[in-house]
């Protein structure tokens, strides 16, 4: 399954500047996955930051955007010759480009580790809140989203942006709030570059039960060493206060 969230590009610019106006052109090639799927070439030509005309793969031909545009296009539309060669552009200018440069930095792509906890939410709305830490991973595009029986969740979540680790790779956290339901699933879905299909980690929540029993035990030891350390220095004041008068417990 390809993510279909991701858009990667490839640009060429060309600019020609004359008499104070800008005028330039873009090539231009979107796809949506690391396998290149839904690959569409385009060609625009702006005029002062205007686009006016434009060829796209998936139409096949110039579309005009202004009235300038439009005649051009029913220009270039009838060059049959030129027409063949942008609609082989997909292959010549798009694939030969990035099987180059593009595969050089995909394959840097670093997966995300996932994992989900249960929290008290801060409101009394939902009893229950799981939040989904997604850390380590690079390119910083990345979307993370719930499922809930299989059904994707799109209320009562939120989500931080991508927030840099300071060593090159990323994390984000999405929080959902929820109300529980005996027998249910709820998986947390990680779509990224590195990815060949979205990863889904599903909520387990007998590990909420053992962190739950550690924290327990750490709080159990740190009240016996409390209760261990206010006994030693009863005694020791016990013991410097019978060092001063020691006939107080004589039998004498």
């Amino acid at each position: 399954m390809a993510s279909s969230f991701l858009c990667f590009t490839l640009l060429f610019i060309s600019i020609h500047n004359a008499d104070g106006f800008l005028e330039y052109m873009v090539d231009r090639c979107d796809f949506n996955s690391t396998e290149l799927e839904n690959m569409e070439y385009i060609y625009s030509h702006y005029y002062n930051k205007m686009e006016y005309i434009r060829f796209s793969s998936n139409v096949g031909e110039y579309v005009g955007f202004t009235e300038y545009g439009v005649r051009l296009a029913e220009v270039w539309n009838n060059d049959t010759a030129d027409l063949n060669l942008m609609r082989l552009k997909i292959a010549t200018y798009c694939h030969h480009n990035i099987d180059i440069n593009d595969r050089a930095i995909l394959t840097k792509s670093v997966q995300p580790t996932v994992r989900i906890k249960s929290m008290t939410p801060p409101s009394g709305q939902h009893p229950a809140m799981l939040v989904c830490s997604v850390y380590d991973f690079f390119p910083s595009k990345i979307k993370v989203s719930w499922l809930r029986d299989g059904q994707a969740v799109s209320s009562d979540v939120t989500s931080t942006e991508e927030m840099p680790n300071g060593d090159w790779y990323y994390q984000t956290h999405s929080q959902l709030e929820y109300t529980p339901r005996s027998g249910e699933k709820i998986s947390c879905v990680v779509e990224h570059a590195s990815l060949k299909e979205p990863l889904i980690t599903d909520w387990d929540p007998s590990s909420d039960k053992s962190t739950s029993e550690s924290t327990t035990l750490i709080a159990i030891g740190a009240s016996i060493l409390t209760l261990g350390l206010i006994l030693l220095l009863a005694g020791f004041i016990f013991y410097r206060w019978k060092a001063r008068d020691p006939t107080l417990f004589s039998n004498e």
